[in-house]
């Protein structure tokens, strides 16, 4: 076979340091464009992206050519240069160093694509902790509850 193809979706997901809820209402649609251009840059196209004030929820194509880590890291450095640069509230702004990266079959890619659009309604109930530790449990992640957190 002379041609390399592959087709892995990631839900990635990661909060601001601290959980600190600084992702306004307002900011946030720009903030998603701009991820969106951020993956299609290092050919990761993204299906959908969303969030709340404290973190982000990204569904996207994984390059075959590119490892999470990069993909991990080349995200969240720009996009943290940027956001420095929208508002002097956020001259000190950071991602919290960690992050959940979870494998999504492309028959889920539709129901993964609506939860991410409904994030104004599951954290009507529900934390930004608790949602995130349902992940690690329905992926049946092992973490330790003193590192997930900084």
């Amino acid at each position: 076979m002379p041609q390399s193809l592959s087709r892995i979706l990631v839900h990635l997901i990661f909060s601001t340091k601290n959980r600190a809820p600084v992702l306004t209402r307002e900011m946030r649609p720009e903030l998603h464009a701009y991820l969106v251009g951020v993956l299609f840059n290092i050919d990761c196209p993204a299906l959908q992206i969303g969030g709340m004030e404290d973190h982000v929820h990204l569904l996207f194509g994984l390059a075959r050519t590119r490892t999470m880590a990069e993909v991990v890291e080349i995200t969240k450095t720009s996009s943290s240069k940027w956001l420095k640069t929208k508002s002097q509230s956020l001259k000190d702004f950071h991602w919290q160093s960690g992050y959940g990266a979870f494998s999504v079959s492309q028959s889920a890619a539709e129901s993964v694509i609506s939860y991410i659009r409904d994030q104004d309604e599951h954290h009507r109930t529900m934390t930004f902790q608790e949602e995130y530790r349902r992940f690690l449990d329905r992926y049946q992640v092992v973490y330790d509850e003193r590192y997930v957190w900084d």
